[in-house]
């Protein structure tokens, strides 16, 4: 059994992993359309930087986030005169773990729009529909399982995420302090190895079970909507 403080750092963790993704995941489907539809020169800067905090040390992305929305950072400074602040708070939390699992949102969805083809938009078009029509009837529906995925994924990422947080926002209880922060801390105290162990089995059936999920999203195929959308457009 958990005890009070630890289900409110499962809370937090819980409310910090949403956030990220769902906060992330319209820069990850716009990043996604680019990589997949785009052809432009720098393509490959622009990858390299997307999936740059997949390969950077997390304590350097969260140093990095530091400096940017620091209170004199460029982002940090705009964001203070607006009475805004993210830092050592559980939204700054929510920021550096949406960093870290945007490299794989994209990723997911990137794979899963270049795997439709591209004669069932022409088809579209040619009978009629708009573009923002044969997105929504076509597009959207055969790369929702990729989506889906790529928001499990994060999910899991961002449930996972360490290094970037407590360089970026410390570890406070009750306002950043999720699951590895908790479980670093226990590991520092004398006799806290039943609670490392609570909150290490905890983390890894909800990982294991995020992961579970999404690879069974993307083992998914979605043909038929997509045929049938096109029927519709007639």
């Amino acid at each position: 059994m958990l005890t009070a403080e630890e289900w409110q750092v499962v809370a937090l963790s819980l409310r910090v992993a949403v956030v990220a993704v769902l906060g992330c995941l319209p820069f990850a489907f716009a990043l996604a359309w680019l990589l997949a539809r785009r052809r432009f020169r720098g393509l490959i800067l622009v990858d390299a930087a997307v999936h740059l905090p997949l390969v950077l040390p997390p304590v350097v992305t969260g140093w990095l986030l530091l400096l940017l929305f620091g209170a004199r950072g460029p982002i940090g400074g705009w964001l203070a005169a607006l009475g805004i602040s993210v830092m050592f708070r559980w939204t700054g939390a929510a920021l550096a773990a949406g960093v870290m699992a945007l490299p794989l949102m994209v990723r997911s969805i990137r794979l899963s729009l270049e795997a439709i083809d591209p004669r069932l938009e022409a088809a579209a078009r040619t009978l009629g529909a708009g573009r923002w029509r044969a997105f929504a009837s076509i597009t959207l529906p055969l790369a929702l399982p990729g989506i889906l995925a790529a928001l499990v994924l994060g999910f899991a990422r961002a449930l996972g995420e360490f290094g970037a947080t407590i360089t970026f926002v410390a570890s406070i209880p009750g306002e950043t302090q999720t699951l590895p922060l908790a479980i670093f801390a226990a590991l520092q105290v004398p006799d806290g190895d039943t609670e490392v162990v609570r909150l290490a089995v905890l983390s890894v059936l909800l990982s294991l079970g995020a992961l579970v999920a999404s690879e069974t999203l993307v083992r998914r195929r979605y043909v038929g909507p997509g045929q049938e959308a096109v029927r519709n457009v007639l």
